[in-house]
């Protein structure tokens, strides 16, 4: 797979694709079928699968710190899309000039002189361009001229409804995690690598790792059982907070994970953090004695969750990995 930052490092050997554009936040089930049909037209175009998204995200550009949050980080959005088929992911950075692109200077620039687009997919509600004065007849338009066909993204439902990231995000806030699942087609998780903190947690007794999100704010909030996937390979069972940290006067939004009997040093390393079950929503508390005691409660509370699922595993070991895909695939039901 690879990325291509800015129309301004498209080269001559880039000219030529089947494409599709979007968002792709959290590369859903619906997203892995848009994937899919792009992969099978470019296979018979012998042309390869182009998948153009935009940072930051329209949305975020015009509602800042108002826009919803992100299912998936940047990196994680360009693993997943590679994973479901992408073979080259053309990332445009969102700005004032690029908004300001009518429908057509943005075909013509972009799709024509820049990609050499052979086929589009795109659902027949896209819109783009300044205003979003750009429409899927429009495309069809300037695609007969230019040389480049059109087709509709084929919808995907579930129970009867369009899966959507809005629809996962949703789900999300109301700790449906199995449902989220459903719609993902994997549990949801948030990989990112562990930074040195305020150390706050050693100092009452419950070292955590500390994982900067990078987005403006978490999809979820609250305290979790988790299951962590260490940088060997292993899958660690722990308890998560995530969200502001009201008591000690956070600011940016960070992941905190106590992983259970877990000794060993992991500064640096990269983490994946699976939501398994809610255990209650973020609290400020009088002071850390109050915070310490509900902390104390959190892990009382993750440890019942994985003995339940398996009696015989005892705190400081990791879980087995015969036993990962039936917990992460049943864990969910809260």
């Amino acid at each position: 797979m690879e990325l291509i930052r800015g129309i301004h490092n498209l080269r001559s050997h880039h000219r030529g694709c089947v494409a599709t554009i979007g968002n792709f936040d959290g590369v859903h089930l619906g997203h892995q079928k848009i994937l899919q049909q792009v992969q099978e037209r470019a296979a018979r175009l012998g042309e390869p699968a182009t998948v153009m998204v935009f940072e930051p995200q329209p949305r975020e550009f015009f509602a800042g710190d108002q826009a919803p949050p992100r299912l998936t980080r940047f990196r994680e959005k360009v693993e997943r899309l590679s994973e479901y088929g992408a073979e080259r992911i053309v990332c445009l950075q969102f700005t004032s000039r690029l908004r300001q692109l009518t429908g057509e200077e943005f075909i013509r620039q972009v799709l024509v002189e820049g990609l050499a687009v052979r086929h589009l997919v795109v659902g027949d509600d896209f819109r783009f361009g300044c205003d979003r004065a750009g429409d899927f007849h429009l495309l069809e338009k300037v695609g007969q001229e230019a040389g480049f066909s059109v087709e509709h993204t084929h919808t995907f439902l579930m129970d009867r409804e369009r899966v959507s990231s809005t629809r996962i995000r949703t789900t999300l806030a109301s700790a449906n995690l199995s449902g989220a699942a459903r719609l993902l087609g994997r549990p949801y998780k948030i990989a990112s690598r562990v930074v040195h903190g305020r150390k706050l947690g050693r100092t009452l007794g419950v070292p955590t790792a500390n994982l900067l999100l990078g987005i403006r704010k978490p999809a979820l909030n609250g305290v979790f059982t988790v299951m962590a996937r260490l940088p060997n390979g292993d899958y660690w069972p722990g308890v998560a907070n995530i969200g502001l940290r009201p008591t000690v006067d956070g600011v940016l939004p960070a992941l905190e994970v106590h992983l259970h009997g877990f000794k060993q040093d992991i500064y640096g390393e990269p983490l994946e953090v699976f939501f398994l079950a809610k255990l209650r929503n973020e609290l400020k508390f009088d002071g850390l004695e109050e915070l310490k005691e509900y902390i104390g409660r959190d892990i009382d509370q993750s440890i019942q969750f994985f003995n339940r699922a398996r009696p015989e595993w005892l705190p400081g070991s990791p879980w087995p990995d015969s036993q990962i895909e039936p917990l992460l695939a049943t864990a969910p039901l809260e």
